[in-house]
């Protein structure tokens, strides 16, 4: 058998090192390029669910101020009613202290009746005085709920005065509501079908999107006055906020390399060949 002298084993080393190294690049060049489409596509889908969600928003700001002011007018009807619903009982607690009034009254001069009655058949004036007292007592007690019986009608009067006015204004709402109602019902009809299939859309190609990168989308959507969280480069300049793009910023973003933000408003930046590819 053979054997293998110094310099074969080098050379063989040597070889066998170049070889390593070449798979090596290779390896790291699949890998850059997978993280180069992987970049690619978490832009394209950020941009598809960014036009998606603004066709959504268009939808409902045709809507306009609609829904708001049919929730103003609910709450608005929802409250007048409870107010009527208060003055109501109020009302009724009044006329029950009326009544009362009125019978304790009654009774009242019932008793005096009673006392003037065993007044004729007294036998000495302590007797009478103590009846004379007694009549004054119950005319005083007469008075007095008089009094209330008047206190309590001034309250009853405006009570069901206010119930009038309320009334009135309820009514008036419940047409404007009406009205309001129907105009949003015929807006949201006209563009139901359309926003479902949207939000559908929309929903699907979240499913895309990795979790940390949609809650960032969400978060800037919300803080963006226009919602737009995905922009186009336009005219070197961010499409969001209009600041100008440093050119070596611009060359990072039509890379696809990593995912770059606008550093004045914060807002996801793509370039034309992505708005292209989402346009096809």
């Amino acid at each position: 058998m053979a054997k293998t002298t110094k310099g074969e084993a080098k050379e063989a080393n040597t070889t066998s090192t170049a070889e390593n190294e070449v798979v090596e690049n290779k390896y790291k060049e699949i890998i850059a390029r997978e993280a180069d489409v992987s970049v690619e596509t978490k832009l394209t889908a950020l941009y598809t669910l960014q036009q998606i969600d603004s066709q959504v928003d268009k939808i409902r700001i045709i809507r306009g101020e609609l829904p708001l002011e049919v929730q103003d007018l609910e709450d608005e009807v929802a409250g007048l009613e409870t107010r009527i619903d208060n003055f109501v009982q109020e009302i009724n607690v009044l006329e029950t202290s009326i009544s009362e009034k009125t019978s304790a009254i009654s009774d009242c001069q019932m008793l005096i009746k009673r006392y003037e009655e065993q007044q004729n058949n007294v036998r000495n004036n302590r007797e009478y005085d103590s009846l004379t007292k007694e009549i004054e007592f119950q005319n005083l007690d007469i008075t007095l709920s008089e009094k209330r019986i008047k206190e309590f009608t001034f309250a009853l009067e405006a009570k069901k005065e206010e119930v009038g006015n309320a009334q009135r204004i309820l009514s008036d709402r419940s047409a404007e509501l009406e009205i309001k109602k129907a105009e949003l019902d015929d807006i949201i009809a006209e563009t139901e079908k359309e926003e479902t299939e949207l939000i559908q859309k929309s929903q699907d190609n979240q499913k895309l999107i990795e979790e940390r990168l949609l809650t960032a989308y969400q978060r800037i959507r919300e803080n963006a006055r226009n919602g737009l969280a995905v922009v186009m480069v336009e005219r070197d300049a961010c499409g969001g906020c209009f600041n100008k793009i440093p050119p070596q910023r611009q060359l990072d973003i039509r890379m696809h390399k990593k995912i770059i933000v606008c550093e004045y408003c914060g807002r996801i930046l793509v370039d034309n060949a992505i708005d292209e590819v989402v346009k096809r």
